[in-house]
């Protein structure tokens, strides 16, 4: 009866409802304007329904109308990460790293395009037959990604990374297990340092969350410019400027790429850039600014070990078509990151930094030298991972230049001079 009941005032709010109106009141009074008519709906035919039904009946409409159908409560829900939708039968949610299938669903295709239309359409994106693939960003932040037929063969599938609304800390991620005190204490003072940091990871695995962390401890001074495919980024500093790509129109043009913005924030006079995610030609132009007075630049990279990471850099970097040799873009790498913390998702849904490593020269070229590292363990019997962090006994070579930045960490290698 209330399928019914939603579907019949859905369309008596069309019919009679001066939508030009309505569209230009915030969503608060929105809510309200569509809410008293739906309640004049209900006298007006005489509807009977308990308390509960009708609070019910409420709120699908208003969901429907105004916010994302079925997904709305899993979006103000904050123990819920993430959220799957697999056609408009199937939803699944994440809650502290793991999966659970929900009751909800939509009506059917029709019912889920429309949510994400109204998810993309408000930062200028769009999906069709034509473009079928997506990415964009909610108010609150939260990284949407949609696909449709005829690239998807189950029908529209949305993806949709929620962010929290208050910031993780460092003291979160040390309470979380991610890090132990003395990788917190090191990563402070590399960033604080001007190191170059190259974060990698799988997807999932906490880099965005750890890069949002460490920009908390960029000086409030600096000039900052972010690049992303779509802004998921909220750094803690005071004078950031954010820049995000854009897709091509229907007729084609006014793509603008990472690589296009990278080039332009070294004429904007930053301090440090930070890219969201390095992943294909705009590696050769990170690093160019890295080796070129931007130090303390940080980025993220998809990658299982620093070793892999160091490789996927290089290749990105042929990718862009520069004939250089093997050995002269290993020296760029070489010269342009310091150290590469390494993230991981675990099976019990944890995230941990399982290794922060320094990029050294060598008579071969370049070395990673790790300096701390998740010991393995095993899993518990609740299926939890066990095991513990442990830290290298040789001194990191950039530890001078941390002291030389009034940085002291002699605790950590006691028998450095550091």
């Amino acid at each position: 009866m209330l399928d019914n009941l939603v579907s019949h005032y859905k369309n008596r709010l069309l019919q009679e409802t001066e939508l030009d109106r309505i569209q230009n009141l915030s969503e608060r009074d929105m809510r309200l304007s569509i809410m008293k008519m739906i309640e004049r709906f209900i006298q007006e035919e005489k509807v009977i329904l308990s308390r509960s039904d009708k609070e019910h009946l409420i709120a699908r409409i208003l969901d429907d109308s105004v916010g994302f159908g079925p997904l709305e409560a899993f979006l103000h829900d904050e123990s819920i990460t993430e959220i799957m939708v697999n056609g408009p039968f199937e939803i699944f949610v994440e809650r502290d790293g793991k999966l659970h299938l929900t009751d909800s669903a939509f009506r059917d295709d029709g019912h889920l395009r429309h949510v994400i239309d109204r998810m993309v359409a408000p930062v200028g994106r769009r999906v069709d037959e034509y473009s079928p693939m997506v990415d964009a960003r909610l108010k609150d932040g939260s990284r949407v990604n949609a696909i449709i037929p005829p690239v998807s063969l189950r029908g529209p599938v949305l993806t949709i990374r929620k962010f929290r609304k208050q910031p993780f800390s460092i003291t979160d991620l040390l309470q979380k297990g991610t890090m132990d005190s003395a990788m917190a204490r090191f990563l402070e003072g590399a960033v604080q340092a001007k190191l170059n940091i190259l974060l990698s990871g799988g997807t999932g695995s906490g880099k965005t969350t750890l890069l949002n962390v460490l920009s908390s401890y960029i000086p409030h001074g600096e000039r900052v410019i972010t690049i992303e495919d779509s802004a998921e980024l909220r750094l803690q500093g005071q004078h950031v400027v954010n820049l995000e790509t854009r897709p091509e129109n229907v007729e084609g043009r006014g793509e603008i790429t990472i690589r296009q913005l990278v080039r332009n924030a070294l004429r904007m006079r930053p301090d440090r850039i930070i890219v969201g995610e390095v992943r294909g030609d705009e590696a050769l132009d990170m690093l160019q600014a890295m080796n070129t007075g931007h130090e303390g630049s940080l980025t993220t990279i998809h990658a299982n070990s620093p070793h892999d990471a160091l490789g996927r850099l290089e290749a990105m970097v042929l990718m862009g078509g520069v004939s250089l040799p093997p050995g002269v873009i290993r020296q760029y790498i070489l010269s342009a990151i310091d150290l590469i913390v390494q993230m991981e998702r675990f099976m019990d849904g944890r995230r941990r930094v399982v290794s922060i490593a320094e990029v050294r020269s060598c008579r071969e070229g370049l070395e990673i030298h790790e300096l701390f590292a998740w010991e393995r363990a095993g899993m518990g019997p609740e299926g939890n991972s066990l095991g513990q962090f442990r830290r290298s006994d040789k001194p990191p070579v950039c530890l001078e230049r941390i002291k030389n930045n009034g940085i002291r960490l002699q605790d950590l290698w006691r028998h450095s001079t550091c």
